[in-house]
């Protein structure tokens, strides 16, 4: 069996090809792709090539490199040892964009009737933000501000009104980007650039600031001037990993002012629960995510602006590259004719 594959044969280059699609082994599924979900900061950054080196970034990606985390489909297959999976199950899973995939079944999630193909396909980012805000330990009424209302910065602003936040303060220089914030639960937003939205956050909280501040943006220049929103012992959030590090600063403000900076990346939480690493695996923060979604207390539909057929990946990317302000969740489908 064939399965077209999406790949970055180099810097700045989109090609599809066809790779052989093994049996699974024992612990394994075999899946038929209905949809995959661009992670338009990771994958650009992937397919820009640019990193420090000695990061992990240039650590992983070695081209050619597939690319892709967000995969949704049917099991047609499964291995000898799988309990849990049947064949005709929908699945989502952190794999590579293709056709056909193959996935551990540990790494699997189990997709309930109720949440669409479109809606699962966020999963791998929801947890990936999810495990960011448990890092914040946000107690309620507290006051956050999210910089940078990408795709992971409209998920934090959603999990921040759910877990009781008294103020989301969303900060981008994206009209668009902020009106979907507000539209999903931020409660004010500037549209401004970080180094300049102070006074306006002083405004809008009568001084406060902020007591958790989340960094979405993976640039490292936003770094030093986010670290003037949180307030006197205050919590500042950076989620993932940006290319540069060498270019992110320290600013004074974390000695004078008494901040604590946390640190997220996806790698960290386990796959599932255990002892050592406690209740909150990737699959238990994906199903508390598909029951938010079933409960209508988050909504990622319509954040999704874009969709292409699979074989016009090249096109979903040179949007990204190019107009990126211009979309936010961009779906690829239709794998075949």
């Amino acid at each position: 069996m064939k399965s077209l594959e999406i790949v970055f044969p180099k810097p700045n280059q989109v090609d599809l090809r066809e790779g052989d699609v093994p049996d699974p082994g024992p612990d394994d599924l075999l899946i038929q792709t209905t949809c995959v979900l661009i992670s338009t900061g990771t994958e650009c950054t992937c397919l820009r090539g640019q990193f420090d080196p000695g990061t992990s970034w240039a650590g992983w990606v070695k081209y050619p490199f597939q690319p892709g985390y967000s995969l949704v489909g049917r099991v047609i297959k499964k291995g000898s040892a799988v309990k849990d999976f049947q064949e005709g199950d929908r699945v989502t899973c952190p794999v590579k964009h293709a056709q056909f995939a193959l996935c551990s079944a540990a790494q699997a999630r189990l997709i309930p009737d109720g949440v669409s193909d479109q809606e699962a396909s966020w999963a791998t980012l929801s947890y990936i933000t999810q495990h960011g805000f448990r890092k914040a330990k946000l107690r309620l009424g507290e006051v956050v501000v999210v910089v940078g209302l990408g795709m992971l910065g409209q998920l934090i602003v959603q999990y921040a009104r759910a877990a009781g936040a008294g103020e989301v303060i969303a900060i981008d220089t994206a009209l668009g980007r902020l009106q979907l914030a507000t539209a999903h639960g931020a409660t004010a937003a500037i549209s401004k650039p970080v180094s300049e939205a102070v006074d306006e956050l002083k405004r809008l909280t009568g001084g406060r600031l902020a007591d958790v501040v989340f960094d979405m943006t993976g640039h490292p220049d936003a770094f030093a001037t986010a670290l003037k929103l949180p307030r006197r012992f205050g919590r500042f959030v950076l989620v993932g990993d940006v290319a540069n590090p060498s270019q992110q600063r320290l600013a004074q403000d974390v000695i004078m002012r008494d901040i604590t900076i946390l640190g997220a990346h996806a790698t960290n939480p386990t796959p599932q629960p255990s002892d050592w690493a406690g209740y909150w695996s990737q699959n238990h923060m994906v199903q508390l995510f598909f029951q938010f979604l079933l409960r209508k207390q988050m909504r990622v539909s319509d954040l999704v602006t874009h969709r292409f057929p699979a074989p016009q990946a090249a096109e979903a990317y040179d949007l990204l590259m190019t107009r990126r302000s211009e979309a936010m969740g961009v779906i690829l489908d239709h794998w075949q004719d």
